[in-house]
C-alpha cells in the first residue's frame, strides 16, 4: 500500500469531463533500423519485459470511503497487459495532420479508474512506413521529468538489444479493507484544524515574501495578470494536436548569442508564434501574454512515481515588437520568477492539497467547471509552456529507432493551449495540444515556431554560429 501525495491526489480528484489529468507523448518510430520487422506484438513483448522497472504500471487505486483522505496505490492482482496496449491505424494518406487529428480523438478518452492508469496505442499506416506510439499516463503517477527518466528505462540504446524474459511478478495480495482505510482517514481528519493553521501561517509568510518582490523595479509576473484572449475560454472535452520540430543546435546558438537559457528561447519562440497568430486575427492585446511554466523539483535521476513540480509564471513579452528585445524581456521575467520561487520554497510549510481532503477538491473542481468560471473570471494565465530535456542519444523500441517525440500536457483553468517541448538527439520537438472548439487552427501556431527561430537568429547581436 502506498499513499498518494497531496498534489497527486489533487490531479485525481481535480479531474472533470473537460480537464483530462493525464500526460501524453506521441513517439514516431522508424522500423527501417530493424529491417522493417517491427510489429505491434513486438512492442507488447518489450513492454511486458520491462514492467519490473516501472512497478507503478501495475498499481491501481483504492479510495478511502467518503473521500476523507487521500487514496492509496495497491497492486492490481488481475493485471491484464492487453487492456493497456492497443492498436489502431491512421486514416490515409497517413500524414502529420491526419496523425494529429487521430491523436486528438484518442487523448480525451479517460483512463479506467478501476485499472492501472495508463494506456499505449500503437498507430500504424503512417507515411513512409513509420509507426507511432501514443502513451497516456495519469499525472498522479508521472510528470515530465520522471517520464523522461522512465523513457530511458523502457527503451533500448541499440537496435539489436534482445528482449529478455520478464522476471516473475508476485503481487501484494494483502490490501487494506475499506474499514481500515476509513479508520486511517478518520485519524488524519482529526488533524485538519492543525493542518489548516499551518496552511494559514504558510499563506502569511508567502504573502510577505511576494509583497517584497512586488516592490522591486522588475517585479515578477503573478497569476491573474494575463489579458483575455481567444486562448482563454471554457474548455470542452475535445482536443487537437499539432507538432513542430527545430534544430537543437540552432536553439543553443541563439541562447549563447543572447546570453540567456534554453528555456527562455523556447518561451520566446512560443511568444513570437502566438503574437503572429493573434495579430492575424486582429486580437493582439496591449498587455503581454502570461505563461504558466511547470518547473521540476525532482532530483536528477529520480524516476519515482508521482509529481514533483512547482509552477512559476512568466511574461511572454508579446507587447514588444522586436524579437531580440522580446527574448531579453522573457529572460528577465523568468529570472525574477525563479528568484521568487526559490524564496517561496524556503517559506513553504504545507501545501493547499495537503490541508484539504480529496473529496473537497473534487467538489470544488466540478463546481468551478459547472459554473463556467473559466470565461467569467480573469484568466489565471494564457497557456502552459513546459520544457523538459531529453536524451541526446538515439533510442530504440523493439529495434525501431525513435525519430521524434511530441509531449502533451493537460489543459486547465480556461487555458485552451498547452505547449510541451522535449529535446531529443539534435532536435527540439514541440507538441501543441489545444481545445478543438476554442483553438481549432492550432497548426497555424505550430508552423510559426521555425519562423520564430529564424527571426531570433537574424536579430542576434552577434553572428549566430552553429557548432
Amino acid at each position: 500500500m502506498r499513499r498518494l501525495s497531496g498534489i497527486d491526489a489533487a490531479f485525481l480528484y481535480g479531474e472533470t469531463p473537460s480537464w483530462h489529468m493525464h500526460v501524453s507523448a506521441l513517439m514516431i518510430l522508424d522500423p527501417s533500423s530493424c529491417g522493417g520487422r517491427f510489429r505491434g506484438e513486438h512492442f507488447r513483448e518489450l513492454i511486458e519485459s520491462r514492467l519490473h522497472v516501472v512497478p507503478q504500471f501495475r498499481w491501481k487505486l483504492r479510495k478511502v470511503p467518503f473521500g476523507i483522505d487521500r487514496p492509496v496505490w495497491v497492486d492490481d492482482v488481475e493485471f491484464d497487459l492487453d487492456f493497456h496496449i492497443r492498436r489502431i491505424a491512421v486514416p490515409a494518406p497517413g500524414g502529420t495532420e491526419q496523425l494529429g487529428n487521430l491523436v486528438g480523438e484518442l487523448i480525451p478518452l479517460k483512463l479506467d479508474r478501476t485499472r492501472p492508469l495508463w494506456e499505449m496505442w500503437v498507430i500504424e499506416g503512417l507515411e513512409g512506413g513509420q509507426v507511432a506510439v501514443l502513451a497516456k499516463v495519469h499525472h498522479s503517477i508521472i510528470d515530465g521529468a520522471s517520464g523522461a527518466e522512465l523513457m530511458k528505462l523502457i527503451f533500448d540504446m541499440t537496435p539489436d538489444a534482445p528482449i529478455q524474459p520478464a522476471p516473475p511478478w508476485t503481487p501484494e495480495e494483502e490490501s487494506p479493507s475499506g474499514l481500515e482505510l476509513l479508520g486511517l482517514g478518520v485519524r488524519r481528519a482529526a488533524t485538519t484544524p492543525y493542518r489548516m493553521t499551518r496552511l494559514a501561517e504558510s499563506f502569511v509568510r508567502q504573502g510577505l515574501t511576494v509583497a517584497g518582490f512586488l516592490r522591486r523595479k522588475n517585479a515578477p509576473t503573478l497569476p491573474f495578470q494575463a489579458p483575455r484572449t481567444r486562448l482563454n475560454a471554457d474548455i470542452s472535452p475535445s482536443r487537437r494536436l499539432a507538432m513542430a520540430k527545430v534544430p537543437l543546435e540552432e536553439v543553443k546558438a541563439v541562447k549563447h548569442a543572447f546570453g540567456v537559457k534554453v528555456n527562455d528561447v523556447v518561451l520566446a519562440l512560443v511568444a513570437s508564434s502566438l503574437r503572429r497568430y493573434l495579430a492575424s486575427h486582429g486580437e493582439l492585446p496591449d498587455r503581454p501574454l502570461v505563461a504558466q511554466v511547470p518547473v521540476s523539483v525532482r532530483a536528477e535521476g529520480d524516476a519515482e512515481s508521482g509529481t514533483q513540480v512547482a509552477a512559476m509564471f512568466s511574461s511572454l513579452a508579446t507587447d514588444i515588437e522586436d524579437p531580440g528585445e522580446r527574448l531579453l524581456a522573457v529572460h528577465e521575467s523568468t529570472q525574477s520568477a525563479k528568484e521568487m520561487q526559490q524564496a517561496l520554497a524556503v517559506d513553504k510549510i504545507i501545501g493547499l492539497t495537503e490541508a484539504f481532503s480529496p473529496g473537497l477538491i473534487e467538489v470544488a473542481a466540478r463546481m468551478y467547471t459547472a459554473a463556467q468560471l473559466d470565461s467569467r473570471t480573469p484568466p489565471i494565465f494564457n497557456l502552459i509552456v513546459s520544457n523538459v530535456p531529453g536524451p541526446p542519444f538515439p533510442l530504440y523500441v523493439a529495434g525501431a529507432q525513435l525519430t521524434a517525440m511530441y509531449p502533451m500536457g493537460p489543459l486547465l483553468y480556461g487555458g485552451a493551449l498547452n505547449v510541451s517541448v522535449i529535446s531529443y538527439l539534435d532536435s527540439m520537438d514541440f507538441g501543441f495540444l489545444s481545445c478543438r472548439t476554442t483553438v481549432p487552427d492550432v497548426w497555424t501556431i505550430a508552423e510559426g515556431i521555425p519562423l520564430a527561430l529564424k527571426e531570433l537568429m537574424d536579430a542576434a547581436p552577434t553572428p549566430v554560429t552553429i557548432e
